[in-house]
């Protein structure tokens, strides 16, 4: 992995880890459907974000930073469901940090030829 800074790859990295933390809570309360779905989505953003950084072409990087930016939007809608479902739990900071991941990766997305 390449160790120079990268803005998309650290904050999906670190992402993933707060979803991990915030599934294992879920899991507590037995939001078991919730928390395989969020774990799916939410960390398959960083996995496609890592593997769009060995793309052999700059199409091949783009195709799977949209496959990342559209795991990233079924993120933010599960997280939304948390928001708005009474009985479940909710992390407002989660949220904050998807919209930043979806706009960085739209912008990688819309400037990438």
């Amino acid at each position: 992995m390449n160790e120079k800074p990268n803005l998309i790859v650290d904050l999906t990295f670190a992402f993933s880890l707060k979803i991990i933390e915030f599934t294992e809570k879920l899991e507590a309360q037995r939001k078991f459907n919730m928390a395989n779905q969020l774990f799916r989505s939410g960390t398959s953003i960083g996995a496609n974000v890592c593997e769009a950084q060995g793309a052999q072409s700059k199409v091949d990087f783009k195709h799977k930073c949209k496959v990342a930016y559209k795991e990233a939007e079924e993120t933010r809608y599960w997280l939304r469901l948390c928001e708005k479902a009474d009985s479940y739990p909710f992390e407002p900071a989660m949220l904050n940090d998807i919209e930043s991941i979806v706009k960085v990766l739209g912008k990688i997305i819309s400037s990438t030829n």
